[in-house]
């Protein structure tokens, strides 16, 4: 069997090899190296091919005895091949994910002006494919240099806008590079980031309504092209749609959100139990930093107070991947919890009849006309649901709803 896998000096958590057990048969292995045990690993080290990621895709060039055209023309090798002699092979995949992933998101890039965000080593690789496709100028934005931060507006006319950097990534997210608000006739955003799905940058791009796409589909792409390289095979390109959308079910969090008393917690314990996924009630993260009840929190603090607690639980529960999140009835009533809920998840609305709604150990369910209530927060809950789901009859039901909906 060939031993591969993937290399860097800090990796933590990786899609990676998920991703390559789905392409084909072959060891895929986390390589953790210091930059002094790098020269060691790379010649005697047991590996027949690797994915190269931060800080060495430039240091292990020097290494290979030849390279792909790609590669020497962007300087830059993410793809490392042993051959039968023992010599090193290097190929930059990353530019084929890319440009898969200009492709797919039909953006269109020819004649465009662009700009980078971010002068790493992926940077220098989209810029060369967006050259290679066409676009009319590339401009690299950085924190220092000709082309910076302080003096975007030089580039209000930018059209196309791809992020390089690493902000917004897990567990930094809701951060970006720039405001797109300050790029009037921007047309698209590409973000090689893909852990959150949605990355700040994107999310505000959907608010705007320009076509945006993640870098999922770029990291599926380029291992597809690596494993082509690892095998010496081919394999069909559906693969790669196939692999994006499992691993982007996977990792995507399911948001449950409907009324006091809607069935939140029964259908999340149904729902993780079913799809082997951590449940997360929103109300106990809460409960567990104020140290009372949700009842107390009212009565000793009011309803504002509840809800920044909630805010807050919502931002940390928003980052994770691949959990079942059930919400308290009211965070749809600040707008700003939309985006840590949808950033990486897909929301659903339980609706049940107010008739069916319990109020016992519910504030404002005890205090408020139900039907009024619901009136309020119908239109909310509209606006923050990718799609509703019935739950007026056993929960059973209801959770295979949710699970044909979710296909």
């Amino acid at each position: 069997m060939r031993r591969c896998g993937l290399l860097g000096e800090k990796l933590g958590h990786s899609y990676s090899p998920a991703i390559h057990g789905e392409l084909a048969d072959y060891e895929y292995k986390l390589y953790e190296k210091s930059p002094e045990q790098l020269e060691d690993f790379l010649k005697k080290g047991d590996w027949d091919g690797l994915n190269v990621t931060i800080p060495y895709k430039k240091t292990v060039i020097p290494f290979c005895a030849a390279l792909s055209e790609k590669a020497a023309a962007i300087g830059s090798v993410n793809t490392l091949v042993r051959r039968p002699d023992g010599s090193i092979y290097g190929d930059n995949t990353d530019a084929y994910g890319f440009e898969k992933l200009v492709s797919r998101s039909g953006i269109r890039v020819c004649g465009k002006k662009a700009l980078v965000l971010g002068s790493g080593g992926a940077s220098v690789t989209v810029c060369a494919v967006l050259k290679d496709l066409g676009a009319k100028s590339v401009t690299v934005i950085s924190r220092e240099g000709e082309d910076n931060y302080g003096n975007l507006s030089r580039h209000a006319d930018a059209e196309i806008i791809a992020n390089t950097t690493p902000l917004g990534m897990y567990p930094g997210n809701g951060a970006a590079a720039v405001d797109l608000e300050r790029f009037p006739g921007c047309e698209g955003v590409l973000d090689v980031v893909y852990n959150p799905a949605r990355t700040a940058l994107m999310l505000q791009a959907e608010r705007l309504n320009i076509p945006c796409a993640s870098g999922l589909y770029m990291l599926v792409a380029q291992a597809k092209r690596s494993s082509e390289l690892f095998t010496g095979g081919s394999i069909d390109d559906g693969e790669i749609d196939r692999i994006e959308r499992k691993l982007s079910n996977a990792m995507q969090n399911i948001v449950l959100v409907g009324m006091p008393g809607s069935g939140k917690s029964t259908l999340a314990a149904l729902l993780g139990r079913a799809l082997g996924r951590p449940v997360c009630e929103a109300d106990e993260y809460v409960r567990q930093a104020a140290g009372m009840s949700i009842p107390e929190i009212f009565e000793r603090f009011g309803e504002k107070r509840f809800r920044e607690l909630e805010t807050q639980a919502l931002r940390e529960l928003g980052k994770r991947s691949g959990a079942v999140i059930s919400t308290g009835g009211g965070c749809v009533t600040r707008r700003e919890n939309y985006a840590p809920l949808h950033q990486n998840g897909r929301i659903i609305w339980l609706r049940r009849d107010t008739a069916k709604l319990p109020r016992d150990g519910r504030p404002l369910s005890q205090k408020a006309d139900l039907n009024l209530l619901y009136e309020r927060r119908r239109p909310l809950y509209e606006r923050f649901a990718d799609f509703t789901v019935d739950n007026n009859s056993a929960p059973e039901d209801t959770l295979m709803a949710i699970l044909e909906a979710l296909k």
